[in-house]
């Protein structure tokens, strides 16, 4: 049966009910296509072209209701411009989205093969990505005419223009946007398989992370909350934007597939819709201030994209209860599409919405204070209040990406945690609290008291660390993840790669095998932080928000492969002998020594201009808390190092309990042979030694 067959599998409930046999009516192309010739062929295209033209017109209406097109005082660059730069910032949004959501699709969700959808859903990623180029440049060169105040082509435009994309920091981003978008645009085309449509998804996700950092989020107050709430913002959209504009492209190729293909792309969306919801909400407060802000223009077109974004949610609500149950009988696929097609034009005019207000100016202002302190000068923060034991549990600066990835986590791995025990499965309780704790802890280290005054003081960054790189890799660890994720993951069968062959393919991948080597993993976790604190790295992560998010990526990674080498229950490569684990974690016992000695005895301050600059009132000077932070690398390491030591042992305890365990069922059943055939071998030996 099926379901037994699927028990047997260990698939989850989401796919498990995916039909994986079709009948012949439904899995025929042409019965498909019979009757429903309008919705497959016209509509789609349509709806696509008509979802264009309604963002534009969305930004326009925006525009005119706020005043946004007015012209300025001073400076004015002409109405071209000041049209035709949001026209261009929706085109160039749109564009990226059906690249990044043909992308994701063609990765997870397509299935490969001849005459199927996939070849088509990456060339349409191809032509966007070309588009997106092209409206990139537009884009800049308005850009530039805009915040010059200078028409576009007067005199002297080009070579203001290239000053601009080299010597001014917005330029430069605007610049390395276009060029992503032209490397994308070239390399799709040479996207073969779903890994390949997988690793050209990264760098259009570096593009929206570059895109996120302009804008009214470049000088809020709040930079961090509103740049990395904005990325999430603009992933969410472009996956579930063009994720759905791709299946309306492709679908005269997805046949009998597209039962499956919508099945797998509605909780993608559905986890788009989250995360578009959440980070609009915290971008809203950021920039309204209060609900008083509602009351102007610009407040009413917040209102008038919740409304919009509420009708997605509904209609994406209604196309899974009521749509997709009926997809295996053509005579529905025209209704579906309908609704899909709803959704595209919905999802213009939020787009639209959404530019027209990038353009306006929100009530609170969002630019730097008129006389800003030092701190704030340096950090883009005002300086926190001294810190106190309760201070450091109370004090929060928001990470929406880490903050929402935590948040995340918990609710993934207890979903996971439930489908076994529905399914009849245990799952260790010890292992659910390590999560939850874990996650916990890295919210904590991320977004709480560490995250805050690891921002001015060094002693507080190295807490947040020592705890990135050992604590929360010791619970993340013992929760094994992984082991959990591979039992509770659906399995495909039909050539398509889900978040569980994903796993299991970076899993055996020789780079995991590498990099998970316990001498590798030791030396990258060692040598990592002597790289990072004595070159400019650490500087980096202090000044970008993609250098602190890839400083906690890195030493998170970086530990939890430490620590899976030697206490790990996730598949991994070959683990050493217990002996040489002790070794191994004595020797970084040793370093993390060293290391903190070291910057006790330290006497020059690792990136002056910023700890040497913060005008603090309170705290010792910024070389002592230097110094106090090589002691707490040192202690807080060896606490950690020394719980790894206890569990290493313990688990070298178990496994020689296991081991006589299994020796005295090998004896129970052989009467002992072993045994016997040892003292036969000596009681031979001796009356050799007798006869000489």
């Amino acid at each position: 049966m099926p379901g037994a067959r699927r028990e047997e599998q260990g698939v989850g409930a989401d796919e498990g009910d995916l039909p994986w046999s079709y009948p012949e009516a439904v899995r025929s192309e042409s019965s498909i296509r019979a009757g429903n010739d309008i919705a497959d062929q016209i509509i789609p295209r349509a709806a696509v072209a008509i979802a264009v033209a309604v963002g534009l017109g969305a930004v326009a209406l925006a525009m005119a209701v706020t005043g946004a097109g007015r012209p300025e005082l001073l400076l004015d660059p002409g109405a071209v411009v000041r049209w035709g730069l949001p026209l261009a910032t929706v085109a160039r949004e749109l564009a990226a989205a059906v690249t990044l959501g043909a992308l994701v699709l063609a990765a997870f969700v397509l299935r490969p093969g001849e005459g199927g959808p996939w070849a088509p859903a990456v060339r349409t990623a191809a032509i966007a990505a070309v588009g997106w180029t092209a409206l990139c440049v537009a884009h800049l060169v308005l850009s530039y005419s805009q915040v010059s105040g200078r028409p576009f082509g007067a005199a002297g435009f080009g070579r203001e223009l290239g000053s601009f994309v080299t010597t001014i920091s917005y330029g430069r981003t605007l610049l390395v946007i276009t060029v992503l978008a032209a490397v994308i645009a070239t390399v799709t085309l040479a996207v073969t398989t779903p890994r390949g449509a997988l690793f050209v998804s990264v760098p259009v996700l570096v593009a929206l992370g570059l895109q996120a950092e302009t804008g009214h989020t470049a000088g809020t107050a709040s930079h961090e909350l509103a740049v990395s709430s904005m990325f999430l913002h603009l992933t969410g959209a472009a996956i579930w934007i063009g994720g759905l504009a791709t299946l309306a492209l492709v679908l005269r190729r997805l046949g009998g597939d597209l039962p499956v293909a919508v099945k797998r792309f509605s909780p993608i969306a559905g986890w788009c819709a989250a995360l578009v919801g959440v980070s609009g909400l915290i971008n809203g407060w950021i920039r309204l201030g209060s609900a008083s802000g509602l009351e102007t223009r610009y407040g009413a077109l917040v209102v008038v994209k919740a409304v919009l974004f509420g009708l997605l949610v509904l209609f994406g609500w209604q196309h899974r209860r009521w749509a997709i149950p009926r997809l295996e009988s053509p005579a529905a696929i025209g209704v579906f599409w309908r609704i899909v097609a709803v959704e595209l034009l919905v999802m213009g005019a939020v787009s639209g919405v959404a530019v027209g207000l990038g353009a306006s100016a929100p009530p609170v202002p969002q630019q730097p204070p008129a006389q800003p302190s030092p701190a704030e000068i340096v950090t883009g923060h005002p300086l926190p209040p001294e810190p106190t034991t309760l201070r450091w549990l109370t004090e929060f600066r928001w990470d929406a990406v880490l903050a929402v990835a935590c948040a995340t986590g918990l609710l993934v791995y207890l979903r996971w945690v439930r489908r076994l025990h529905r399914r009849g499965d245990a799952w260790p309780v010890t292992r659910t609290v390590a999560w939850v704790a874990g996650m916990v802890i890295f919210g904590w280290a991320t977004s709480g008291g560490a995250a805050v005054y690891g921002h001015v003081l060094f002693s507080a960054h190295m807490v947040q660390h020592m705890v990135l790189a050992m604590v929360v890799p010791i619970l993340i660890v013992l929760a094994a993840p992984v082991t959990l994720a591979l039992r509770a993951l659906p399995h495909r069968s039909d050539g398509t790669r889900g978040p569980r062959e994903w796993l299991l393919a970076l899993v055996g991948s020789r780079w995991v095998h590498f990099f998970s080597n316990p001498i590798v993993a030791a030396v990258v976790f060692v040598g990592s932080m002597v790289v990072f604190y004595y070159t400019p790295l650490f500087k980096l992560s202090l000044t970008t928000y993609a250098g602190h998010l890839g400083m906690v990526v890195h030493f998170s990674l970086v530990g939890y492969l430490f620590v899976n080498a030697l206490i790990g229950i996730d598949p991994g490569p070959r683990r050493a002998s217990y002996p040489f684990r002790l070794l191994l974690l004595f020797g970084t016992m040793a370093f993390h020594a060293f290391f903190g000695i070291a910057l006790i005895a330290g006497t020059s301050l690792l990136v002056p201009e910023w700890f040497g600059l913060l005008g603090r009132p309170w705290g010792p000077t910024a070389l002592v808390d230097q110094q106090q932070g090589g002691g707490i690398a040192w202690g807080i390491g060896e606490l950690p190092t020394l719980a790894l030591a206890i569990g290493v042992a313990m688990a070298w305890a178990r496994d020689d309990e296991r081991a006589a365990r299994r020796g005295d069922r090998a004896a129970d059943r052989d009467g002992d042979a072993e045994l016997n055939a040892y003292n036969a071998m000596l009681a031979s030996m001796a009356d050799k030694e007798q006869g000489k």
